[in-house]
C-alpha cells in the first residue's frame, strides 16, 4: 500500500523490451535507503516488485497487463518518473489509501496557471469518471491530489508549487499520458451495494446496506 506522496523523482536507466512485456532500470537514491529484493516500489503509480538492486538504483519486470493499462509501455532511457516506497507501519499517512493498481490513463487537455497554483485537467474514459467526485481522491502518476472540477469527459486539480517541485508531473505537456488509479473506497462501496454480504465462512445474508438507506442517513 503506498499514500500518493512521492519520496523522489527519479529517472528511467534502461529499457529492456520483450515480446509483450519490459524490464526497466530506475535510477534513484531515498528509495534504495532500505530497499529490499522483493519491495515495493511505485513507479509513476504503478506497484512494481524490485527483482535487482544495484549500488544506484533497481530493476523490475513489466507484464503485459501492467504495460497496457499504465503508462509505462512509453518510458524510454532518461524519462523522469516519481518514486514512492510501500508504506512502513511506522509512517505518515500523508496521501490516501494507494494500491499501485492503475485503473487506466488519461490525457492532459489544459494546463493553466493561476497565482500560486497550476491547474491541471485530465480526459479520461467513463469507467475511470464514474468514480471522480468533488473534492474526492484520485492519484495521477502516483500522486494522490484532491478533485477540484467535474466534467463531462474529465476532472480537474490544483497544485501547489511544492507538488509541481516534487514531482515529474511538472515535465508533462497537454496531450500527454498519464497514469489514474481512483479512490478504492469508492470501489468496494459500489461491490458491497451490488452483492450479497458473507456473515461468516458458513452463511450467506443479503445486505442491509441501499442506497436508500446511505441517503436517508445523510450519505
Amino acid at each position: 500500500m503506498f499514500t500518493g506522496i512521492i519520496e523522489e523523482v527519479g529517472s528511467v536507466g534502461s529499457v529492456r523490451r520483450g515480446k509483450t512485456s519490459s524490464t526497466l532500470t530506475l535510477l534513484g537514491k531515498v528509495v534504495l535507503g532500505d530497499l529490499k529484493l522483493g519491495d515495493s516500489v511505485a513507479v509513476d503509480g504503478v506497484c512494481l516488485t524490485a527483482s535487482k538492486l544495484s549500488a544506484t538504483g533497481f530493476s523490475a519486470d513489466v507484464m503485459h497487463e501492467t504495460l497496457a493499462r499504465s503508462t509505462l509501455g512509453r518510458l524510454a532511457q532518461g524519462s523522469a518518473v516519481n518514486l514512492e516506497r510501500a508504506l512502513s507501519a511506522q509512517g505518515r499517512f500523508g496521501g490516501h489509501i494507494v494500491s499501485g493498481h492503475i485503473d487506466g490513463t488519461g490525457v492532459l487537455t489544459k494546463i493553466q496557471n493561476d497565482d500560486n497554483a497550476v491547474w491541471y485537467t485530465v480526459r479520461a474514459d467513463a469507467a475511470i469518471l464514474r468514480y471522480v467526485v468533488l473534492k474526492g481522491s484520485i492519484t495521477i502518476d502516483g500522486i494522490s491530489l484532491t478533485v477540484a472540477r467535474v466534467l463531462d469527459d474529465g476532472f480537474s486539480v490544483s497544485l501547489i508549487p511544492h507538488t509541481l517541485k516534487e514531482t515529474a508531473l511538472i515535465n508533462k505537456k497537454v496531450g500527454d499520458a498519464v497514469n489514474l488509479e481512483n479512490d478504492i473506497i469508492g470501489k468496494y462501496v459500489e461491490k458491497l451495494l451490488a452483492s450479497p454480504a458473507k456473515i461468516n465462512m458458513h452463511k450467506e445474508a443479503n445486505s442491509t446496506l441501499t442506497r436508500d438507506f446511505l441517503v436517508n442517513n445523510g450519505f
